[in-house]
């Protein structure tokens, strides 16, 4: 195997990797929370089965014996488990999400490069300790499941709790029957396809080839029962599985004292393509590989713009260029239609982002001794990988916060008349086209403005604005001993750093006494090429993202005023009405000390901060192109309102404002004078 080939076949088991602990955390919170519903899940032990055993051997291929070791006795405890109808006891699962984080540290330091620390031994005998234990756990209730005795031999003691807990709800279990044949096959029906159908309307519990007299409807001799769950009509199911209503059984389960149904075994089919994972018609790609392709990309946006001004320039010559402008509004839609398939290539679920927060949940309702309820709120949008690994320590902050502050202990709720068990909500939507909007809510206590006020030696905040300022101050904390979780002033800064500066969104409170509270980052979807607005101010070219603009007014029909400034003021803050609402009009020029004079103003740009407006005023609009956006890291070049620069096709660097950064340093700037 050369170099080249070893890394990208590490690339894979790292990819796959993730993706397998991932599936095994979920596994365990759901098996955690039918315990404490008196309820198996027979489907979540084998599901982890699956993911530790898949796990296991591809880290045997690449060499990564720990992690090996300790898969492999997870996979006992499991497979003991499994002939106990998936039941495990809560101490067991503590083991098993202990043995997880192991395994995701030993992959972690094998992903860095570093040495592989070795199983730990205390949680191998923690482990080897929990088997008598799981073999104690009582067995699925007695029941006849009313199949032949060929197919009821393969089904696990698991499998068949699965199928009675189906049949004793809404829904039915049904056995389809489906026959493969050279002519389905060149419909491109297969097995899997079959498989893969029905698992959108119903739970698929086995597959299970069967072999049968040969014939011209069978010409392999093969058939495959596929035993579901669903609350589909035959007909629907029949369609799904593309065979005939006549191949849809319901199979009829009664439950009674009898013999329990035969122990699960490892059988020859575990690795057949019966029981195969789904093949799915996506593949797994590098990130530096599309990262690489957003960069090619960008290339390309600065080249049209060169070329929209070469275009530009011939038409001030008088040369007919209506046919070569065509063209380049043709390719000009071409690259956004690129930018569109790469940048969905780039996205990842929202729901996929916070699989981790109930693990952290979890975690903190162990320290603290609080009893936490979460929801999770993410439906289907999606978000820039890149961002979302920005972003995530930001929901982590506020997770932990909203246990650790907000959230009173059980007799403290039962005495103000709330329930015992707290509720924290993680909600995400797309706001527009371009922006997450992300909520982090908790019935807790709300925030005492006047407390923290005088912790940090400020005056009482008017507003939840200036009390948001208060609580991202570097190095601030309300709490008078740190512990392992909070203390250290780290939290909201952090949040308030990741948001705004390094994302180029925004974050707000509201916030009631007794009642909760809720912070809202809004951030962009991607940070690479982006939708902005081209506009002139005191002779130069600025750009600023459309995300953050949300009015374009002239200033030739707006009112403006300066309000009563005391004389020591040197400088007023003019005022401009809006729709009955008079706004902060703060001149651009004069922020950035080009120019002091507005009299060449005639535009402004109003953005919201912290939910209050503010207006910059400006000379002239250019329009909306795609630029892209690189970001200014040098701490020597950055300054507050510039969050990176771009090339508009002259071949001179364009800044992007942050506005946002802009007015927080102008109403900073006002306080500190007024004071």
């Amino acid at each position: 195997m050369t170099t080249l080939d070893r890394q990208e076949f590490v690339a894979g088991y790292l990819a796959e990797a993730e993706e397998h602990l991932q599936t095994a955390n979920r596994d365990l919170l759901a098996i955690e929370a039918g315990l404490h519903r008196n309820e198996p899940h027979p489907r979540g032990v084998r599901d982890l089965f699956r993911a530790l055993h898949t796990l296991k051997g591809l880290s045997a291929m690449i060499g990564v014996d720990a992690v090996v070791d300790v898969a492999h006795e997870m996979e006992a405890v499991l497979r003991l488990a499994d002939r106990g109808s998936g039941r495990l006891s809560l101490p067991a699962v503590e083991v098993l999400l202990k043995g997880v984080q192991a395994i995701e540290a030993r992959v972690a330091a094998f992903a860095a490069g570093k040495q592989v620390p070795p199983a730990p031994q205390d949680l191998v005998a923690a482990l080897v300790a929990l088997r008598p234990v799981t073999e104690g756990v009582p067995a699925a209730p007695p029941s006849t499941i009313a199949l032949e005795p060929e197919l009821l031999s393969k089904l696990s003691a698991s499998e068949q709790l699965q199928l009675i807990q189906g049949a004793s709800g809404d829904r039915r279990v049904l056995r389809v029957d489906y026959v493969p044949s050279p002519a389905r096959t060149a419909e491109g029906t297969t097995i899997t396809k079959v498989r893969e159908r029905l698992g959108k309307i119903a739970d698929v519990v086995k597959v299970v080839p069967l072999a049968i007299p040969k014939s011209e409807h069978a010409p392999a001799a093969l058939q495959f029962a596929l035993l579901v769950i669903t609350d589909v009509s035959d007909e629907g199911v029949a369609e799904a599985a593309s065979v005939q209503v006549s191949d849809v059984h319901e199979v009829v389960i009664e439950v009674h004292p009898t013999e329990p149904p035969p122990a699960w075994e490892s059988s020859d089919e575990e690795g057949s393509d019966a029981d195969a994972p789904l093949r799915t018609s996506s593949i797994r790609v590098d990130v530096a590989r599309l990262d690489d392709a957003m960069e090619k990309l960008s290339e390309l946006v600065v080249t049209r713009f060169r070329l929209a001004r070469a275009v530009h320039a011939l038409r001030e010559q008088g040369v007919d260029v209506r046919e070569l402008g065509a063209i380049v509004d043709e390719n000009a839609r071409r690259l956004r239609d690129l930018r569109g398939c790469i940048t969905r290539a780039r996205m990842v679920p929202v729901r996929e982002l916070l699989e981790r927060v109930p693990l952290i949940v979890r975690g903190m309702r162990r320290s603290t001794g609080k009893t936490v309820q979460l929801e999770l709120e993410a439906g289907s949008a999606e978000l820039d990988k890149a961002v979302a690994e920005r972003v995530f320590p930001a929901i982590v902050h506020l997770v932990r916060n909203a246990v650790d502050h907000a959230i009173e202990p059980a007799l403290e709720r039962a005495a103000l008349g709330k329930p015992e068990r707290g509720c924290i909500t993680v909600a995400c939507f797309e706001h527009s086209n371009s922006e997450l909007e992300l909520r982090v809510s908790d019935d807790g206590r709300g925030i005492d403005a006047a407390r923290v006020a005088r912790r940090a030696g400020r005056a009482a905040p008017r507003t939840q604005r200036e009390l948001l300022e208060i609580l991202t101050l570097p190095g601030f904390s309300t709490v008078d001993q740190a512990t392992s979780t909070s203390g250290r002033g780290m939290g909201m800064d952090i949040v308030q750093r990741i948001a705004v500066g390094a994302l180029g969104g925004s974050l707000t409170l509201e916030t009631e006494a007794g009642a909760g509270t809720t912070f809202t980052l809004r951030i962009p979807l991607s940070l690479s090429i982006v939708d902005s607005f081209s506009f002139a101010c005191a002779g130069q070219t600025f750009v600023v993202p459309v995300s953050m603009v949300e009015e374009i007014i002239d200033l030739s029909t707006a009112p403006i005023v300066a309000p009563p400034a005391p004389a020591s003021q040197a400088k007023q803050v003019k005022l401009i009405e809006r729709r009955g609402q008079a706004i902060p009009l703060l001149p651009l020029a004069g922020l950035f000390a080009l120019d002091d004079e507005q009299a060449g103003a005639s535009k402004a740009l109003i953005v919201r901060r912290a939910g209050e407006p503010f207006a910059f005023a400006i000379d002239r609009m250019f329009g909306q192109q795609e630029v892209v956006v690189r970001p200014l890291e040098d701490p020597l070049v950055k300054v507050t309102g510039v969050s990176g620069a771009t090339d508009l096709g002259d071949g001179r660097p364009t800044l992007v404002l942050d506005l946002l950064g802009l007015a927080q340093a102008s109403s900073q700037s006002a306080s500190a004078v007024s004071a």
